[in-house]
């Protein structure tokens, strides 16, 4: 596949540009090379700006649970846009979002809409400290939370120690009161409150990770959250931004039967425009200004094209809900991927929740931080530009984890399974040169 013009695309586009992108995960810093440029999208395809059309299993990093330029949501932004773009004031529809996602997600009573999954973990964040009135906050290591200052760092020298940053520009002082444990511990976290169980405000986590790659939780680590949040009187917020209504309707903790005091939200709720919500007990959000007294304020909150666009996703899924049949397919996918590894000899832990999946280039089962990044990345790399070359886009880092969308097909799965075999029979044969 030629792609000389994405490859001029790109070198315009470091000119004026940060690294050339506007957004760290698009610029093929795992793999090297550079980005492919896309021209549009329909059902399960993309199509680059040289004219490639590749089988599509980054869904926007999560969001088009449909596919792309899907029919409903696609009319739906259409007329939304003919009546305005932005009022800056009250909608209808701001409170019809708000109502599919409390009737889905139980826990969620009542709900504020924002921009992105970083403001959504952010107002979070500030709402538990405020409704608790304590300062610190419990994060996992390998867990993604947006670029919120506070959350941006590294674990300290021992399981239960302060958090250092791990970016240029987040003072000590912005993360002195965060704690990073290891994901799937919950010795650690036993360990955490009866150090800091008074202080700590919230425990924030993904109940499925997928920024170190798709990781599964223990059901162990999953029962310690929500005994100690409870024993300690802190507030158990669930970062659904990545599985809200990917793996299920009610979300990742609709499977887990997990019960959180907050939950963020992102991606799939805003159809493939920027939205992000958080939500969760009435008594606890309703200390959100102008209710109570937590500030928190969004000039393009709950923007008309974007409500629209989440409205016609969501209603699609509960009318026509594609979760037994994405299930079905992820895992001939998972079946596939897995033994593809295997009669290539190439070591590989696959790892699966509803309609998202990784791929591990590890002999060993990936379940934190500390495991995940053992992974053989260079392996990773040559099978990323393999499969890419054979018309298969997929995330590209192995600490990302790829999404199938109703618009998939069984067909297309099958001509992914084989790719793979070609790609990893070639990735063998390199591993033994």
């Amino acid at each position: 596949m030629g792609r000389t013009k994405s490859q001029e695309a790109f070198q315009s586009a470091l000119r004026v540009i940060p690294g050339g992108v506007n957004s760290p995960a698009r610029a093929f810093g795992a793999v090297g090379g550079s980005p492919v440029f896309f021209q549009r999208g329909e059902g399960p395809f993309l199509w680059d700006i040289d004219g490639n059309r590749y089988i599509d299993y980054v869904a926007s990093w999560g969001p088009l649970i449909l596919g792309h330029a899907h029919p409903r949501v696609v009319r739906a932004v259409q007329e939304a846009a003919a009546c305005g773009t932005s009022f800056g004031a009250p909608t209808l529809a701001e409170t019809r979002l708000a109502e599919l996602i409390c009737e889905a997600v139980p826990s969620v009573e009542k709900v504020r809409l924002v921009n992105s999954g970083t403001e959504a973990t952010m107002s979070a964040i500030r709402l538990a400290r405020g409704f608790t009135g304590r300062p610190k906050i419990v994060k996992f290591a390998g867990n993604y939370h947006g670029h919120v200052d506070s959350l941006l760092v590294a674990a300290g020298s021992s399981a239960a120690t302060l958090a250092v940053p791990n970016s240029p520009g987040v003072t000590p002082g912005t993360v002195q009161d965060t704690l990073v444990l290891p994901y799937n511990n919950p010795q650690a976290l036993e360990e955490a409150f009866q150090q800091h169980g008074e202080q700590i405000a919230g425990v924030i986590f993904e109940p499925v990770a997928g920024n170190m790659g798709c990781v599964l939780p223990r059901p162990e680590f999953l029962q310690a959250l929500q005994r100690l949040t409870r024993q300690y009187g802190a507030l158990l917020i669930c970062d659904e931004v990545m599985t809200g209504f990917r793996v299920a309707w009610g979300g990742a903790q609709s499977l887990l039967g997990i019960q959180p005091d907050l939950t963020t939200l992102g991606k799939i709720v805003g159809g493939g425009l920027p939205v992000g919500a958080y939500g969760g007990r009435a008594e606890v959000m309703d200390h959100v200004l102008p209710a109570g007294k937590v500030f928190q304020a969004g000039t393009l909150s709950g923007n008309p094209l974007a409500t629209a666009a989440g409205i016609a996703t969501l209603e699609e899924l509960k009318e026509n809900p594609p979760y037994q049949r994405l299930e079905a397919l992820s895992e001939q996918l998972a079946q596939g991927l897995q033994q593809a590894a295997q009669k290539a000899g190439v070591p590989c832990h696959l790892a699966r929740c509803g309609s998202m999946l990784t791929l591990f280039f590890s002999s060993e089962p990936v379940v934190d931080w500390d495991t995940a990044s053992r992974c053989d990345t260079k392996r990773f790399a040559r099978y990323f530009w393999g499969m890419l070359e054979r018309g298969v886009y997929l995330p590209c880092s192995q600490y990302e984890a790829l999404f199938l969308s109703a618009a998939h097909t069984q067909e297309l799965i099958e001509q992914t399974i084989q790719a793979a075999e070609e790609v990893l029979q070639e990735v063998a044969e390199a591993s033994s040169d």
